[in-house]
């Protein structure tokens, strides 16, 4: 099926004062795709989330969205729904007045009573739809900023960190609501600091990097380029797992001598290629040890994050190698 592009991006720049947020960023958004945006604190991310969301113009570059180009005025196209910065919300009306008057304020008195009670039922606020906004948590107010954004039955729907504050009924909640836009053709642009949040909702993602971007595709290309990792191995024998470990191609077992991270003594750690960890596992069987844990100490899309922005190195990677 040909999707089009909800967003498509080209050379957008975007400055204030001596400070570049944008520095020729490029981005395609297909319609009924989940795509994250995800970048270290100032790489730009909220910049390009404000202009999504008419917010901010761009200095230069070209700016499609849902096929309509974004001139050099703070306006986008009808169809555009989410938040920036947390929704903002009115704390002394109740989540109901709240969808209410910004309906109102709209003008989409078609929405009426029964918009509003189905957008609070999606978010799974129904049983607090009459209570005063101000004693919600967190997350219940990051519930009701996506209601208020579905009223308008958007077609790019744009989330800055959706699952902030929520625990782990309202996040999933939250992920199914956003899958199931995405089935219907909504375009989602969500940003993330949670690596396995995008990896669970997203099929494609944008890195950014001091405004540029640094890595754009689909998520299993960017946890393919994790390159080696460090891996945790707990089995039923941990002296006879190491002798197979030392001996098997390509794998090299580590030392938790200045890593930071306090170590069981049963628990062995391993760096090496996806590939040398299959064989690992085969030759211990062979060698009738059991495995009970095997994975990666840092997963392995956040490992290939850390490694495109620079930002700082995957815990475990100042282990000392054993020889």
């Amino acid at each position: 099926m040909n999707r089009t592009n909800a967003v498509r991006a080209r050379g957008v720049r975007k400055s204030f004062g001596e400070v570049v947020a944008l520095d020729g960023v490029d981005l395609d958004v297909e319609s009924g795709q989940v795509h994250g945006l995800v970048g270290p604190n100032g790489a730009g991310k909220t910049t390009l989330l404000g202009l999504l969301l008419g917010l901010a113009v761009a200095d230069s570059g070209r700016l499609e969205i849902l096929g309509t180009p974004v001139g050099r005025v703070l306006a986008v196209p009808d169809g555009v729904a989410g938040f920036v910065d947390g929704p903002g919300l009115y704390p002394s009306l109740t989540a109901r007045q709240n969808l209410s008057a910004l309906a109102l304020l709209r003008e989409q008195n078609a929405v009426g009573t029964g918009g509003v009670d189905e957008a609070l039922e999606q978010v799974g606020l129904t049983d607090v739809a009459d209570d005063r906004v101000r004693g919600f948590s967190l997350g219940m107010r990051q519930r009701l900023g996506l209601a208020a954004a579905l009223l308008t039955k958007p077609r790019l729907l744009v989330l800055d960190e959706p699952a902030n504050g929520l625990d782990p009924a309202g996040k999933h909640h939250v992920h199914r609501v956003i899958t199931e836009l995405a089935a219907d053709g909504t375009a989602v642009v969500l940003s993330s600091h949670h690596m396995d949040e995008l990896a669970v909702l997203c099929s494609e993602v944008t890195i950014l990097a001091t405004g540029r971007v640094v890595f754009t595709g689909p998520v299993r290309k960017l946890a393919a380029e994790s390159g080696e990792l460090d891996y945790r191995l707990l089995t039923s024998d941990p002296a006879a797992a190491r002798g197979v470990a030392s001996e098997t191609p390509g794998l090299r077992v580590l030392s938790d001598r200045g890593s930071g991270e306090r170590l069981d003594a049963d628990v062995l750690v391993v760096r090496g290629p996806v590939p040398a960890l299959d064989e690992l596992v085969v030759r211990l069987v062979r060698a009738g040890v059991a495995v009970r844990e095997l994975g990666p100490v840092v997963a392995p899309l956040e490992a290939a994050f850390l490694a495109l922005t620079g930002t700082d190195t995957v815990p475990g990677q100042n282990m000392e190698v054993l020889t």
